[in-house]
């Protein structure tokens, strides 16, 4: 009788897996229908969240960030550069996305994914427009040296609300940015003074005389929500994103001030009330993601 109730069960498995496969649309609606998610979670609830600072040891400020089983690496290397003209007294931030093929079966080896020029510029605007930094702060030398902030992003599973956890992975990297130690050499020139060259540190005065962190203002935070018909998920999966193709990305930053607003495309309209829902979401996401943020810095400051 045991092996007979088994063999059914494993039996009802391999049913709903077929169905799930061959009519995901309506596998999912069923679920939403009963206002629960395939993965068991309310529609307006986000994934398990987790941080890591310091994940590389080479990079200047780094992070690993996971939504679930979305994980991102992000690391900041930091060089000396010749400000611009137009702005003779402030650094720069240059921010690039990668997605390598193993994030996901979707990306093939040779072909850079397409959503990785998006999420690029997508970061580098929310970034620059929420004033989390203050430019100003990455300059050694008025109209001679400056800091060049190199961020990579390594997208090493991509399981839905890329941008999110991008996004929460640069905020982390630089919160834990130490911004190295520079002097003037002889010939008037910005070099590094490491560990090894103390002799330099002690002969010329150093332009900034300890590591030192940034300070961050108003760090921005953002939720990705899908749109399918009434309902709206909050922090999707892959396989949800790929089913119901409406999402609505909002940013906040700690004030929860609106920094951004993102709809690319998507057959749902977004009325103002389903805005107002998203834009409460994210509310709500953003005291979720700074206790994390503000846990894995002290958890850090412990170590």
């Amino acid at each position: 009788m045991a092996a007979a109730n088994g063999s059914s069960e494993l039996y009802s498995e391999m049913e709903v897996d077929a169905f799930r496969r061959l009519f995901p649309l309506r596998y999912h609606e069923q679920h939403l229908l009963k206002s629960v998610r395939t993965d068991a979670r309310k529609l307006g609830s986000a994934r398990d969240t987790t941080l890591a600072l310091g994940a590389v040891a080479s990079a200047d400020g780094s992070a690993l960030a996971k939504i679930g089983s979305t994980t991102m690496l992000a690391a900041i290397k930091m060089e000396v550069m010749t400000p611009t003209v137009e702005c003779p007294d402030e650094g720069s931030i240059a921010i690039e996305f990668h997605m390598p093929p193993i994030c996901s079966p979707l990306v093939r080896p040779g072909r850079p994914a397409e959503a990785a020029s998006v999420i690029s510029k997508q970061l580098s605007d929310t970034i620059l427009s929420s004033g989390m930094i203050d430019l100003k702060e990455l300059c050694l030398v008025g109209g001679k040296a400056a800091w060049m902030a190199y961020l990579d992003i390594y997208c090493l599973d991509a399981d839905g609300s890329l941008f999110d956890a991008a996004l929460l992975s640069a905020v982390a990297a630089f919160s834990h940015l130490n911004i190295p130690v520079v002097s003037l050499n002889e010939d008037g020139r910005i070099v590094l003074v490491s560990e090894d060259n103390v002799q330099l540190k002690l002969e010329k005065q150093p332009v900034n005389s300890e590591k030192r962190k940034l300070k961050l203002k108003s760090p921005p935070f953002s939720l990705t929500c899908l749109l399918h018909k009434n309902y709206i998920l909050a922090d999707p999966t892959a396989e949800e994103e790929s089913i119901m193709e409406t999402v609505v990305t909002v940013v906040l930053d700690s004030s929860y001030q609106l920094v951004s607003l993102y709809k690319p495309g998507g057959p749902v309209l977004a009325h103002t009330s389903v805005i107002q829902d998203c834009v409460a979401l994210a509310r709500r996401r953003m005291k979720e993601l700074h206790s994390v943020l503000n846990e894995a810095i002290s958890d850090m400051e412990v170590d």
